[in-house]
């Protein structure tokens, strides 16, 4: 999902009718600030006031809108959940707004004038923007929600409420009390089991290593050091991972180079563990991580105009990315005796928020700050140790009082339902080291209740397996410790490492398990379960009606894996062939091809999926989508109300660069370079200075990695100096937005959506960004579950989700949408669903991989090696004939040059 896309997502909905009336709302007095959930809805713009409901046994953040009292209208491209209307008794007879005059309803809304939907969790104050559904919204006592009219960004920072949640929270400005001790019983970690399982999970004694994986993951083996010194310091095992990792220090925190600036955040945690372990942080791997540290703190941010690669900000560290690496780099050098920079400890305070939380990432001043309970605590602790920063102390205190939840427990983010293991240990320690230790105890005795039978913790209450990143904070609160005070003793003797330690070496390209399991992705997105009948996705769980434009996703990553053909060709015939979805429509209603709603972008989307697999574009799904592409150019912009054409070169109801790119693209694989013309003209004159592009159109003038990637992709197609120069220095932007694992940001953070298209995107050139690549899809190898799929964000909620996992497994390849090809002769075709949706699933036994040609990357070819194995109990033998493994020995590259054909007569 680009982050463009962001405000579309609010259309999943299983609903068939456009209008929703209300329920028979339960009076406000019946909700409080413990039971209940609370909406209000700002009918300021229509000359209204704030109007509240509630709800009393709240379930969804659309069943709210309407058990609280309200009526909706959705809009008859997307359906009734995205809210295009909104109306209340209590507000001019129910009438809904806007009015039909300013808005019909039939298409999105624009991002400058629609209802937008934002939420607080109990005891916050600040509003979150929502980057999903009120559908998706799931709610808890003393939740509250607001819905504004008018327009916002997509990362909503701007456009907030002008009222607080304590505003129009029940009962006034009470709040929950945030003195109020968590009832639950305390209770003890066992430390020896859950250290056993750590050290089980360890190779060689030495390293942790991702499953599927042949490199280590250096930053769970510090994590796993620091947990094994708080469980047992005399625990021999832990100076044999510090041998490990001094021997391997460069391939951790020095990947730009032995002389170049470190990784903070590695250098950091290296440091640490020299600390900890008695050894000195000034030789650790042939490095002084101290001075290394203390010499690459950012004199400016980009405001400068001279801004360092690595620097968000004056006084961060560089390349710290996130607050945990701006803490941690602190507290190195507080504990090696060494004054930190003011700026260094001045940074941390600039990124607590309002009501006391820090964020997680390492935000500008005057940027949308949303905190959680695992940052605020660690850079608590940190400032505490630093000194000087009493009252930031006390509210971040404040803030972690009031998020601890009755059990003792803690979200892992804001509108979180459920404990966070990781949370609730960060929390746990600093509360203890503050002095709340009936809190902290609280705590850790939640965090006794969530240990798994083999000693190691799941990520959330109620797991069933164990994970290594949750289990090392949980072992630390467990202990009563916590990295500013962690120590082994090293005067008496340790057992010596079994074996010297391994040579490091620079390899000469990733090995193959480095992606992600592109075998299991396929699985997880051709499963009955996710695909309809095989042939479409749905707007959501319980509903019939399509998705198409999910659906073409998901046809894309199956076109550029290969892995399962039969199914690939399944949602072509479906969608060639007049399909119809359980509410009968095809996908000719979604891009209103042939109507005065034609939407370029749909109509390019599915015209460059017909391109792809060999189908001719001119005689797809009933039509000639080439020449409703040329129809669609607009000549120029269009007027208020009519908000189809942007400007000259735009395509009629096209609102984003990745729309304007999709329909430029498939005119360009039809042959239509004349007839592209002032698209491209268009696009090309949407870049900013910096090498980005906005996410939508008209411009916000925001800088977006997925609308980047897209652009470029498109510009590369197109050819020629210019589109080459802004191909170039669009790379270059993208390779800078990289986080320091790997990621990129997005709307819903660090984005595994975005990431994947950064593949793409820097694929074109791969020699050039084989670091960034690399990276990138270790990145995306670990946002993928058990299930094959993919979570949406590293940071949001856990889970697979259905678009982050199309775009994961197509973007991993590296293919540009531009040069996509996908043969599907030597398949058969599948019956077409009926209208009902009563047809039932068909299965082909042995179905699993289309052509035997595998998957062409865009770094190389290969058909051999292991391939992933995920830890679920697969047998070897049941993947050893796959022929596609993503090997880039040598880094070959199938597009050793960008790939600029002609591309007249191409299908």
């Amino acid at each position: 999902m680009s982050a463009a896309t962001a405000l579309l997502v609010l259309a999943a909905s299983g609903l068939t009718f456009l209008t929703v009336s209300p329920a028979a709302a339960d009076p406000l007095g019946d909700c409080t600030a413990t039971k209940g959930a609370v909406v209000a809805v700002d009918f300021g713009p229509f000359g209204g006031l704030v109007e509240r409901g509630c709800d009393t046994a709240p379930t969804t953040g659309f069943d709210l809108l309407h058990e609280g009292g309200f009526n909706t209208t959705g809009t008859g491209h997307d359906g009734p959940a995205f809210i295009c209307r909104i109306g209340a008794g209590s507000f001019n007879s129910g009438t809904q707004y806007p009015t039909p005059d300013k808005d019909d309803c039939v298409l999105t809304p624009p991002a400058t004038a629609y209802w937008s939907y934002w939420t607080a969790s109990p005891g916050q104050d600040d509003w979150t923007y929502s980057q999903y559904g009120a559908m998706d919204r799931k709610l808890g006592d003393g939740d509250v929600d607001a819905w504004v009219y008018g327009g916002t960004d997509i990362g909503g920072s701007t456009g907030q409420p002008t009222f607080t949640p304590d505003d129009v929270r029940a009962g006034g400005t009470d709040t929950p009390d945030p003195g109020n001790t968590p009832t639950d019983a305390p209770g003890d970690v066992d430390l020896a089991a859950a250290a056993a399982w750590l050290k089980g999970s360890l190779i060689d004694g030495e390293r942790i290593v991702d499953d599927g994986a042949d490199t280590p993951n250096h930053l769970l083996t510090t994590e796993t050091a620091y947990a094994l010194a708080a469980a047992d310091r005399k625990d021999a095992t832990v100076s044999k991972i510090a041998a490990f990792l001094a021997a391997h220090t460069d391939d951790y925190a020095y990947l730009a180079g032995k002389d170049e600036a470190p990784d903070a955040t590695a250098a950091a945690r290296l440091a640490l563990l020299a600390e900890i372990t008695g050894q000195d942080p000034t030789g650790f791997g042939g490095h002084d991580l101290i001075g290394d540290l203390k010499k690459n703190v950012c004199a400016a941010g980009p405001e400068s105009g001279e801004a360092t690669p690595g620097c968000t900000a004056k006084g961060d560290f560089r390349n710290a990315t996130y607050a945990d690496g701006q803490a941690l780099s602190v507290l190195a050098l507080l504990r090696a005796g060494v004054t930190p920079p003011a700026d260094t400890v001045d940074r941390l305070t600039q990124i607590q928020c309002k009501d006391g939380g820090v964020t997680s990432i390492l935000i500008r001043p005057g940027e949308y700050c949303d905190g959680d309970p695992a940052t605020t605590g660690l850079v608590a602790l940190v400032l505490q140790k630093a000194g000087g920063h009493d009252d930031e102390v006390a509210e971040a205190r404040v803030y972690l009082k009031k998020a601890q939840r009755e059990d003792g427990s803690f979200p892992g983010y804001t509108g979180a339902t459920t404990g966070s293991v990781a949370a609730t240990a960060h929390a746990a320690q600093a509360l203890r080291a503050l002095g709340d230790t009936g809190r902290a105890d609280s705590a850790v005795g939640w965090l006794s209740r969530q240990q798994l039978d083999g000693g190691g913790f799941g990520f959330e209450e109620g797991a069933t397996d164990p994970a290594l990143y949750p289990t090392p904070p949980a072992i630390l609160a467990g202990a009563g410790t916590s990295l500013v005070t962690l120590t082994t003793k090293n005067s008496d003797p340790t057992e010596p490492p079994t074996s010297e330690p391994p040579t490091s070496q620079q390899p000469t390209g990733p090995a193959p398990g480095d992606g992600p399991d592109l075998k299991k992705g396929v699985a997880y997105l051709t499963s009955a379960a996710n695909l309809r009948q095989g042939q479409y996705y749905t707007t959501g769980a319980g509903s019939s009606r399509a998705d198409f434009g999910l659906t073409i996703d998901g046809a894309y990553a199956l076109a550029a894996t290969g892995l399962n053909n039969a199914k690939l060709r399944g949602i072509v015939d479906f969608l060639d062939k007049g399909g119809k979805d359980g509410e009968g429509r095809t996908v000719q209603d979604w891009t209103d091809s042939g109507t005065p709603y034609a939407a370029g972008g749909s109509i390019g989307k599915t015209a460059l999926l017909a391109e792809a697999v060999g189908r001719d574009p001119r005689d797809f799904g009933g039509q000639d989508l080439i020449d409703a592409l040329d129809r669609a150019v607009c000549t120029k912009p269009s007027t208020a109300p009519d908000r189809s054409c942007a400007a000259k070169g735009a395509y009629t109801y096209a609102p984003s660069v990745f729309s304007q790119s999709l329909a430029v693209m498939a005119q360009l694989r039809a042959g239509e370079k004349t007839a592209a013309e002032e698209p491209i003209a268009y696009l090309e004159s949407l870049q900013h200075d910096n090498g980005a592009w906005p996410s939508l159109i008209p411009s916000t003038n925001d800088s977006d990695v997925d609308s980047t990637a897209m652009a470029a992709m498109t510009l590369d197609l197109a050819g020629g100096d210019t589109a080459d120069k802004a191909v170039d220095k669009a790379l270059d932007w993208i390779a800078s937005k990289q986080l320091a694992d790997g990621g990129f940001p997005g709307a819903a953070g660090d984005s595994v959506n975005s990431t994947a298209l950064a593949v793409q995107g820097l694929s074109l050139d791969a020699e050039s960004y084989r670091a960034e690549i690399t990276k990138a899809r270790k990145f995306l190898a670990g946002q993928q579950n058990a299930d094959g799929g993919f979570n949406v964000a590293k940071d949001g909620q856990r889970g697979s989700d259905l678009r982050a996992s199309t775009q994961a497994v197509g973007g991993a390849t590296g293919i540009s949408f531009g040069v996509l090809e996908r043969d599907l002769s030597g398949t058969s075709a599948q019956p077409t669903p009926s209208p009902s949706g009563s047809l039932p699933e068909i299965t082909t036994p042995g179905d699993t991989a289309g052509s035997a040609g595998g998957t062409d990357t865009a770094w190389g070819t290969g058909g051999t090696g292991g391939g992933v194995l995920a830890s679920t109990g697969a047998q070897v033998s049941a993947l050893a004939g796959i022929a596609l493994i993503l090997v880039l020995a040598g880094w070959r590259t199938v597009v050793a040059a960008r790939r600029r054909a002609d591309m007249g007569g191409r299908p």
